[in-house]
């Protein structure tokens, strides 16, 4: 049977080895899924709750272990990665307590003689296909509002992190007297389009990039599913002439940076008004200077090795484009080899315009490109001047800056004076290639529930 094969992208070494599973093992668990779910959807959210949670404990008692894992799987440093099973809980705990409110049926008693309600029920089994680059915050934005909801889940996580996909199903497989719940599943591309078109899954969440989402939509339409997408981003920022600057550099560059740019929703694109240009270029340059790449186990590494070699490559031909077209290299704009990691300096270009590569297609690396605007109005134009729309940044003083700028992106998100993060009671929504449907919030419970209208008529 074939393998997929896990490796640390700094060491080169082999750190974990899976059997690739075939359809046949796809369609026995599929059956083992339905058969919990009949089960689970009928008992109390009380009580699903109360399992669900104690499913949770499996993170908090193997955190350490989980941190590790993420680091040597994707080559993010390893300090930084307890903050993402922090992140972790924060949103599976803000879940868990909205879900009796949003999940309560919706009741109307101004009609006298008929009981008329609407209820959220379960979809049935949900097929997960989750991404590497932040491997528990996007698998649990879907997991815990379908085990909550009353659903199943078949896990698929990506095949540079399959052992997180281990972790879940250790979490959530057996929850009580229930069993079956959530099982992982190792399969390639082939295996994963026939799920979803052969087996009675109710519904897909993909989280990826754009080509894998427009695979996943053909695979659902031959089953009449409209998908949950969450796919790439081309995020832009505006510095306003009355910003903070060093408190905008220093968010703005994290924004890029952290994660090793490896972020759909870190900032691609920086929009400064011409009045402060030169200053907060100067400060980021500065910024940019202190970051250290190295070894993802040293305490002093900003940035480890891309996860995937390749993306080097492409973002170099994004910096030669640029440069070309007139654009000023600052820092960075080359790959470097330590050890066996390739790395992507940390890369910050000036004088960019709409019409680079580097503007325009998403990099998923720690590249910033910068362009000099004159007014609100052009800097909104920029924003919106990309296929993708996930989020946009503005940093100001003034709220009713940040409101107009609001008002007119075609992002699911806006931030003032802050970028790259979820809030977990707000919905993660895409707008035009950035993908469909929203997670988090009330909403991600809404992706993963049909309404179902009960119209009883009591008095004959």
């Amino acid at each position: 049977m074939a393998q997929l094969d896990c490796t640390n992208p700094f060491t080169g070494k082999k750190i974990g080895s899976y059997e690739l599973e075939s359809f046949e093992i796809q369609k026995q668990k599929m059956d083992l899924l339905k058969k919990a779910q009949k089960a689970w959807k009928l008992e109390t959210l009380e009580q699903r709750l109360k399992l669900v949670r104690s499913g949770l404990a499996y993170f908090e008692e193997n955190k350490n272990e989980i941190a590790r894992d993420i680091s040597e799987h994707i080559g993010r440093p390893l300090h930084y990665c307890a903050g993402e099973v922090g992140g972790f809980f924060e949103r599976a705990n803000y879940l868990c307590n909205i879900a009796s409110e949003t999940l309560a049926a919706d009741v109307f008693t101004d009609k006298e003689g008929f009981e008329r309600s609407i209820e959220h029920t379960p979809l049935g089994t949900i097929f997960v296909i989750a991404a590497w680059n932040f491997p528990l915050l996007i698998t649990v934005n879907s997991v815990i509002p379908a085990l909550l909801a009353g659903n199943t889940v078949l896990l698929k996580h990506s095949s540079l992190t399959a052992k997180i996909g281990v972790h879940f199903e250790k979490a959530f497989k057996k929850l009580g007297t229930f069993d079956n719940l959530l099982l992982n599943s190792v399969v390639d591309h082939k295996t994963t389009g026939e799920i979803i078109e052969k087996l009675p899954i109710d519904h897909v969440i993909f989280t990826g990039s754009v080509g894998g989402g427009r695979q996943i939509l053909a695979h659902t339409s031959k089953r009449f599913m409209t998908p949950g997408l969450e796919l790439g981003g081309k995020d832009g920022a505006y510095v306003h002439l009355d910003a903070s600057l060093d408190y905008a550099a220093e968010t703005i560059v994290d924004g890029c940076m952290f994660n090793s740019g490896q972020s759909c929703c870190g900032i691609e694109r920086v929009f400064v008004h011409a009045d402060v240009y030169d200053d907060f270029i100067s400060r980021v340059t500065k910024i940019i200077e202190g970051y250290q790449l190295g070894d993802p186990a040293d305490s002093k590494t900003s940035i480890g090795p891309l996860a995937q070699a390749k993306a080097a490559t492409y973002m170099q031909e994004q910096v030669a484009d640029a440069l070309e077209k007139g654009a000023k290299l600052i820092l960075g704009g080359e790959s470097k080899k330590i050890g066996e990691g390739v790395f992507f300096q940390p890369t910050l270009l000036t004088d960019t315009s709409s019409d680079m590569l580097v503007m325009r297609e998403e990099n998923f690396g720690p590249l910033l490109p910068i362009m000099k605007v004159h007014s609100v109005d052009e800097a909104i134009e920029c924003i919106n001047d990309t296929d993708y729309g996930l989020t946009c940044a503005v940093f100001t003083q003034d709220k009713n800056i940040a409101k107009k700028i609001s008002e007119h992106a075609d992002t699911g998100t806006v931030f003032m004076n802050r970028c790259d993060y979820l809030d977990p009671a707000l919905p993660w929504t895409g707008v035009k290639n950035s993908g469909c449907g929203s997670s988090l919030s009330k909403y991600g419970f809404y992706g993963v529930t049909r309404r179902k209208s009960l119209h009883f008529k009591i008095e004959l």
